[in-house]
């Protein structure tokens, strides 16, 4: 293990990491914008959408991320769509992540007590009004811990982003390997990346979920 090769990498990689958090952020918030608009279609199921929601969802779940890049990044440009290598990892990320989001939210959502829902129904508040005042905020917090699965799973998901060359972590850390063969160096700082991303979020993302399962059992 040579710390000097290490040291000579850490530009390369700080590169990668930030394009990775960068990545990850916009996936995860749109993933979880679809994810909860998919749930609260199903939830009140909205003729005709919920029907077309659940197909997305089912091939979504069912197919593999790198087949979903390989389709976006080659299929479309034979069709005359043209995308960027990052744009096309973002839509990839957001359209397997939003089935696991909304998968997460319909857990939280039907945890609302149907009691208070058939109550805001009688006192004449609309479905949208019903999302907003009754089931969304309960619900989300009934869906952190799934939230929080999720957020950990798309992260490590970016990894997969290095078969359409974004020079993400893992890309860099291959494209380093390939030039110089050094193996353990260039793993080495990709591991501590890796945990300099996600071992701090899961804490703060089991603390939360601790706060939030308090608050709302009280126990």
């Amino acid at each position: 293990m040579s710390w000097e090769i290490i040291k000579q990498s850490l530009p390369m990689f700080q590169q990668g990491f930030v394009l990775t958090l960068y990545l990850s952020l916009v996936g995860i918030i749109g993933s979880a914008i679809v994810g909860i608009i998919c749930s609260l279609v199903q939830y009140f199921k909205v003729p005709i959408l919920d029907k077309i929601l659940q197909v997305y969802i089912e091939i979504s779940k069912n197919t593999p991320l790198l087949v979903q890049l390989f389709f976006l990044y080659y299929a479309f440009p034979a069709m005359g769509i043209k995308l960027s290598a990052q744009l096309c990892g973002i839509i990839g990320l957001i359209f397997l992540g939003g089935s696991y989001m909304a998968a997460g939210f319909s857990g939280g959502f039907n945890g609302v007590s149907k009691k208070q829902v058939e109550s805001g129904k009688a006192i004449g508040l609309s479905n949208w009004q019903l999302a907003r005042y009754v089931v969304f905020p309960q619900g989300f917090a009934l869906s952190i811990p799934a939230l929080a699965a999720n957020i950990i799973f798309l992260i490590k998901e970016t990894s997969i982003f290095t078969v359409i060359a974004i020079p993400e972590l893992t890309n860099t850390a291959l494209d380093l390997i390939g030039l110089y063969y050094n193996s353990n160096e260039y793993l080495f700082v990709l591991v501590v990346a890796y945990a300099i991303i996600l071992i701090p979020l899961s804490i703060i993302l089991t603390l939360l979920e601790r706060r939030v399962r308090y608050g709302t059992f009280g126990n």
